[in-house]
């Protein structure tokens, strides 16, 4: 029996397009088409065993809770074998013990009404667990030997992803530092006129310090208001009160020396507030906004003849939560396809 606002087909081909994207860039065709596929199987047979299982009796949100964790984890272990040194004729067996053992354990988490975060915990020790326990069996078989046993037990990409994002967000929080620093010593005012500075690359800069703050001002004129003032608080006050007097002025761009603003750019570009991440709270902030501008009707209007997904994941928003049926890049689609097409239904009313 269909559980209403559950397409499970529809859900596993949203999971599958999106495994392809986040695939490793350097597997080669196998070893790709070997994780999408992987993750796509399993999301359809959870979602099919759901949908036609009455005992069960799961709401929309639980189906899709339990096929997502399924999705995910067929994602990440199946990235691990390939880079287990396993041999491939032997993935499919571990992967089927995985994503069996994700099924129970979620189906019982809420037959029993626990949280959810306290099932995704459960479900990361079982599936750590039931993946060694798998590797741990090839060897004694004597399929794998105990170096490849080991290499194999090593693997974890979801904490090498973690890992990734972490050492990226250092990497970026270091070198805006740097950059912010380099900015305010150009910028600050110096003992006598016309002081050299350096630029972040190390040579001297073009022109003075007046020629500098001039530059910057140009580039902040370009920005809105909220990220032009988040960059102008980040030097010392008389700094502040210097740049917001230049933005105010007109033609600035004639008084300004392209190759001293190339200069300032490249440091600018690192301090400049950069476009919010796509992330749950996001999404469902933007949706807000849409709600609080215009009626529930005209929204409601514009989804009226979408996909269940679709409806499912704007009524879910109208409440504050997030549907997690729908990967982020597609509610990115759908925020600014219903933010452009709610205001033709306001004008046309």
């Amino acid at each position: 029996m269909a559980i209403e606002g559950f397409d499970y087909k529809e859900f596993a081909e949203l999971m599958s397009s999106q495994a392809g994207e986040l695939v490793p860039p350097n597997f080669n065709d196998m070893q790709k088409n070997y994780v999408v596929k992987t993750l796509t199987n399993f999301t359809l047979l959870a979602g099919e065993a759901i949908s036609n299982d009455p005992k069960l009796n799961f709401n929309a949100d639980q189906a899709v809770f339990v096929t997502q964790i399924i999705a995910e984890w067929s994602f990440h272990k199946s990235i691990d074998l390939v880079h287990s040194g396993i041999m491939p004729e032997h993935w499919d067996g571990v992967m089927q013990k995985i994503a069996f053992t994700i099924f129970e354990i979620a189906k019982q988490a809420i037959q029993k009404d626990i949280p959810q975060d306290k099932t995704l915990q459960l479900i990361e020790h079982h599936v750590d667990k039931t993946y060694k326990e798998a590797i741990e069996d090839l060897e004694k078989r004597g399929i794998i030997s105990s170096e490849i046993s080991k290499q194999a037990a090593s693997q974890s990409n979801i904490d090498d992803m973690a890992a990734q994002v972490q050492a990226q967000e250092e990497a970026e929080r270091q070198a805006q530092a740097e950059a912010q620093a380099n900015l305010q010593a150009q910028l600050e005012p110096q003992q006598g006129a016309n002081v050299p500075a350096t630029t972040s690359g190390g040579a001297p800069a073009i022109g003075d310090r007046n020629l500098r703050l001039k530059s910057i001002a140009m580039v902040l004129k370009l920005l809105d208001d909220k990220r032009a003032n988040q960059v102008i608080e980040q030097f010392s006050e008389e700094v502040q009160a210097e740049l917001r007097t230049l933005v105010k002025t007109k033609r600035l761009e004639e008084q300004v020396d392209l190759k001293v603003a190339r200069q300032c750019l490249e440091d600018l570009k690192m301090i400049i507030p950069k476009k919010k991440k796509l992330s749950q709270d996001n999404m469902v902030r933007d949706m807000d906004k849409i709600f609080n501008s215009h009626q529930m009707e005209s929204v409601e209007q514009v989804v009226k003849s979408e996909r269940p997904f679709v409806k499912r994941f704007v009524s879910q928003a109208y409440e504050g939560d997030y549907y997690q049926g729908i990967p982020l890049r597609v509610a990115k689609i759908l925020v600014n396809y219903v933010q452009d097409n709610v205001k033709d239904e306001d004008e046309n009313k």
